[in-house]
């Protein structure tokens, strides 16, 4: 496939999935159950923090997470205290259990209380063709709590070569902006020609198949390969593309 035909077969594919109908089996759901910036951050944050494994269950215990700090996640994490951390003991998603949620809480308190919150943090350390920077300088701000180091694993360091692709799906939900109403737009200082696709097993192999990437693993180089050729693409917006090999992926077992 030339890449004439290439972007025509992926734009095409963008449109089919880009649309509210993406929303109902998606995390995305999550973060759309809310109209306050704040609650829209932290609700998706949480939620692509555990968008690992099977989705069914990651949409249910997202939702989980959210009824636990009373389906108001700002004021939560603003206003909690050890007695209301205690009802998270029990929260479990894979490896990610109620001691790591506590921590989560706290260190968003964190960034809120003293680093003007997650746009500000994500948006400062941002280079000219790349978040990756920006992910690695948020990890280490949010861990400036006192945690357990096991925490620390669930989120990612692309500058310890992993593709980071939850928190990039999270900048992709908050940082894009079209007509189709899937993703949320609410980030003004971040180019969406900055973003990259969240790189996964289901992403990677159709992009292999498509001849945008050549890697073998699914790392930052990856990533970075990926990004090169979904640029060539559509330089301003070229995690749309996320749709396209998602869904190819996903729904049509490409």
């Amino acid at each position: 496939m030339n890449k004439v035909d290439l972007k025509s077969f992926l734009d095409e594919k963008v449109e089919l999935y880009n649309n509210p109908k993406f929303i109902e089996s998606d995390p995305i759901q999550i973060p759309h159950l809310y109209s306050l910036k704040e609650d829209i951050e932290i609700a998706g944050f949480l939620s692509a923090t555990i968008a690992w494994g099977n989705r069914k269950m990651i949409i249910k215990n997202a939702h989980q997470m959210m009824h636990l700090m009373g389906n108001a996640p700002y004021d939560f994490v603003m206003s909690h205290n050890e007695d209301n951390l205690e009802r998270l003991e029990n929260f479990v998603h894979r490896t990610f259990n109620g001691l790591d949620f506590a921590s989560f809480i706290k260190g968003l308190e964190h960034i809120y209380k003293n680093h003007n919150g997650l746009e500000f943090v994500f948006s400062k350390n941002q280079e000219k063709d790349s978040m990756q920077k920006s992910i690695s300088e948020f990890k280490k701000l949010f861990f400036q709590i006192p945690h357990q180091n096991r925490t620390q694993k669930h989120i990612s360091d692309p500058l310890n070569n992993s593709a980071a692709k939850r928190l990039n799906m999270m900048l992709r939900w908050f940082c894009r902006k079209d007509t189709k109403g899937v993703d949320l737009g609410i980030w003004e200082s971040i180019s969406p020609a900055l973003l990259s696709c969240p790189l996964d097993v289901h992403s990677g192999n159709v992009a292999r198949k498509l001849g945008l990437l050549t890697r073998n693993q699914n790392d930052a180089k990856a990533l970075s390969e990926l990004d090169k050729s979904l640029r060539l693409l559509d330089a301003k917006d070229p995690v749309k593309y996320d749709f396209a090999l998602f869904g190819l992926g996903v729904f049509e077992g490409f």
